[in-house]
């Protein structure tokens, strides 16, 4: 989406961001032409300058009952006697790795909407420790008629559909996007009511431009999932933003919310698009709950920074723009960042009293 970076309104210094990560939200839409932010998974450590912290912890994270790999799930380790925190997610197979670390005790956590929190502790002796974590369901205990419907759906997507849709998200993790459209396009032909593959042809369609594409898409999804899927909501409200309809897209991201409340994306998306509707004080409600479900969510920073920014409080602006700095450093618009910074301390300097 366009990065509104140090553009200056009536006065108001604002930065525009949309996060991008799912995909988890689009997780795969990776600064297009310059357009779009995405982030990628960051560790953020407090280490000693030691020799011994060349350890590594990897790992792979699967559903459990079906050993399906869990991608772009959020894993924390921590180790408070060496002084270290650390959060990646998994990639497209359900690995994780983190590296750089000094031996000793590390508490693991994997907390992912719709499933258990899984806590755990590794000890890390050697120069690598592997694991395996499994993740269950919130809804495990549901009804057995509940359970069979949807263990009914899964036997229904052949194996070809489901070739195709796993070729289609490696393709997309390597930014090929052409190649990773075809192959969804190939999945809902082997299986019309496949509606992960449609959300994820209307990621790569925003990627690409194609907005009326895009929001074809994610409605398919939406209406082949029954309303169900909180991702296609989230999609098309995103869509509807950067086709200017932030009207349109209010309700449909709430809707989003209203599926997965426990989204900080969601969260974030909706503080942009009210941002653009010129309510900045539910804006900052909006990226305050983000906050509270990741407190480390970087682009949330913006978000709120914004808010300040359309309210001429510059000073509370800068303080959410330092933050995003500190958890992403050397992120791909983080220069960008740095230079609205910049505007916006010579918007105090300029006004501080003389």
């Amino acid at each position: 989406m366009p990065y509104e970076f140090a553009t200056v309104e009536n006065s108001n210094l604002r930065v525009g961001f949309f996060p991008i990560r799912s995909l988890k939200f689009l997780l795969n839409v990776l600064l297009i032409a310059g357009s779009l932010l995405a982030w990628t998974p960051m560790a953020h450590a407090q280490l000693s300058d030691s020799e011994e912290a060349n350890g590594k912890i990897s790992g792979t994270v699967l559903s459990q009952g079906d050993n399906r790999p869990m991608t772009q799930v959020a894993i924390s380790l921590k180790s408070h006697s060496a002084g270290i925190f650390r959060s990646v997610l998994t990639d497209y197979d359900g690995h994780f790795e983190v590296g750089g670390l000094a031996p000793g005790t590390y508490e693991i956590s994997v907390e992912e909407s719709g499933y258990q929190p899984v806590r755990t502790k590794a000890q890390l002796d050697g120069p690598s420790l592997k694991m395996v974590l499994y993740l269950m369901s919130s809804t495990a205990l549901q009804t057995r008629t509940k359970n069979y419907s949807v263990s009914v759906r899964d036997l229904q997507i052949s194996g070809k559909a489901h070739d195709e849709y796993n070729k289609g998200l490696l393709s997309l993790a390597k930014k090929d996007l052409v190649a990773s459209l075809n192959h969804f396009t190939k999945a809902v032909k082997a299986f019309p009511q496949y509606y992960e593959a449609f959300y994820h042809m209307g990621v790569v369609q925003t990627s690409l431009g194609k907005m009326g594409d895009a929001v074809q898409a994610f409605q398919r999804a939406i209406d082949l999932s029954g309303g169900r899927y909180a991702w296609a909501e989230f999609g098309l409200g995103y869509a509807l933003y950067l086709d200017n309809k932030a009207v349109e897209a209010e309700p449909i991201i709430r809707r989003g919310l209203e599926v997965d409340g426990n989204s900080p994306d969601g969260h974030a998306i909706l503080g942009m698009v009210l941002l653009r509707l010129n309510r900045p004080d539910e804006a900052e409600k909006s990226a305050r709950e983000a906050l509270l479900r990741k407190p480390d969510f970087a682009e949330a920073y913006l978000v709120l920074s914004d808010a300040y920014a359309s309210r001429r409080e510059y000073r509370e602006q800068l303080q959410g723009l330092d933050t995003y700095l500190k958890l992403e450093p050397n992120g791909a618009s983080s220069e960008r960042v740095r230079q609205a910074r910049e505007v916006a301390l010579k918007i105090l300097s300029a006004s501080a009293p003389n």
